[in-house]
């Protein structure tokens, strides 16, 4: 991987990575998982140690970590059911402006976020689900759903 000034290693447990390229005013990374939850933290790792490279987060890793946490743990668990035969991308674009953007992407069928019951109402307090897309918009600065719902596109400033 590279960065506007210098090469650096991901960390050992990363997933594969598709590519990376960077110059001084963006940087795309992308990386493919299978469809495990144990795959989400060497995932999230690799997204974290690019974007702590970038210098644009400073203050911000909790926010982004969390966010693309619940984005993959969605992905997997909704968009591909568990099964590892299934994968899921995850890719990354810094921009001139200081953003980043993070993009997850999986298979499914998708689904219409207006629909996600809020976690806040009191009829949903004591479920055991529903509150990773909740924790996403309080998380990052701009969140919108494409493809039918199946890629998030999350974006920190």
């Amino acid at each position: 991987l590279h960065t506007a000034r210098r090469k650096h290693a991901l960390p050992a447990n990363r997933p594969k990575c598709r590519g990376a390229v960077a110059s001084e005013t963006q940087m795309q990374f992308e990386t493919t998982l299978p469809a495990q939850i144990s795959a989400i933290s060497g995932a999230v790792d690799s997204v974290l140690y690019v974007v702590r490279q970038s210098g644009r987060a400073h203050g911000k890793e909790f926010e982004i970590e969390m966010a693309v946490r619940e984005a993959l743990a969605n992905a997997i668990l909704h968009g591909c059911h568990g099964d590892p035969t299934k994968h899921v991308e995850c890719g990354m674009d810094f921009n001139d402006a200081g953003g980043i953007l993070i993009v997850v992407r999986d298979p499914g069928q998708g689904f219409d976020p207006a629909k996600v019951p809020s976690p806040i109402d009191e009829r949903n307090i004591h479920s055991e689900h529903g509150r990773g897309v909740f924790l996403i918009h309080r998380l990052m600065d701009e969140v919108r759903y494409e493809r039918g719902g199946t890629e998030i596109h999350m974006r920190k400033y």
